[in-house]
């Protein structure tokens, strides 16, 4: 492919073509051993969702959450499973391509850029599955629906604001890769998977807003269940992930001279 097809070196168009190349190729290298491929995508959420869907409706009294209790765990275990997997890639994301990084030319971001990609694409691929048992359940369908891509645009902001951050500091420190495995596993039941914000009490309720997840998955579940609808959350999940996003690209400005030195 010659250069003019794919636009001038450090043009938006170059840029744009390098990203899908490095995302197709890590999409590409992920499945090319696997019998299952592209099933592998759904096996984690799913697995998940059935656990939790036995472990509070055969187990337990569930106080918490929405009928159909396995479509309310679907809508936000998908993101979950897309947030957890892009922010754990992140603390490997320059480190696992350093000699790349070093000498490509293209804007370092793109190896964080990269990663959301990839697995927002895998989390894409996952969506025939909330559709399988939202017709299963036969769980209603309604206008907020139309809330759905603007979750996904959210986390998307979310998701490469905070690679801005945690990939250039995982390489100046690199206490902090140990260390963010630990917050996403804390960051699990701090945010509404299990549950909805609504079915926290008193100022946990308030506090949970602070966690800009929590905006996001009730944009996700608005479709099936508009009675999650919490405006304090919802705008609060939009300020702050817009306000990491704007942050990362500040940190990592600063950081990117220091982490090509370290690698």
């Amino acid at each position: 492919m010659t250069t003019a097809a794919v636009g001038a070196p450090g043009s938006p168009r170059r840029y744009l073509h390098s990203l899908w190349l490095l995302s197709s190729r890590d999409l590409r290298v992920r499945y090319a051993t696997s019998a299952l491929g592209y099933l592998w995508s759904v096996l984690d959420p799913l697995v998940m969702s059935l656990i939790y869907w036995f472990v509070f409706t055969q187990v337990f009294q569930r106080t918490v959450g929405h009928e159909p209790y396995i479509v309310f765990l679907i809508t936000a275990l998908l993101p979950w499973v897309w947030f957890n997997a892009a922010v754990s890639d992140f603390t490997r994301a320059f480190n696992k391509d350093a000699r790349l990084v070093r000498s490509t030319s293209i804007p370092r971001s793109i190896w964080v850029n990269r990663i959301v990609l990839s697995k927002g694409i895998e989390f894409l691929l996952s969506i025939p599955v909330l559709i399988a048992f939202a017709i299963i359940a036969g769980a209603p369908v309604g206008w907020g629906l139309l809330w759905f891509p603007v979750a996904v645009l959210l986390q998307v902001a979310l998701l490469v604001g905070l690679g801005l951050l945690v990939a250039p500091l995982c390489v100046l420190y690199t206490d902090l890769e140990r260390t963010t495995k630990l917050i996403l596993r804390a960051l699990f039941y701090a945010s509404p998977i299990i549950y909805s914000v609504g079915d926290l009490p008193g100022i946990f309720r308030e506090l949970a807003a602070f966690n800009p997840l929590s905006g996001i998955f009730t944009l996700y579940r608005m479709g099936f269940f508009p009675e999650v609808w919490d405006t304090f959350s919802v705008v609060m999940g939009a300020v702050m992930s817009i306000a990491f996003l704007v942050l990362g690209i500040l940190v990592f400005g600063r950081l990117e001279r220091p982490v090509l030195k370290e690698l």
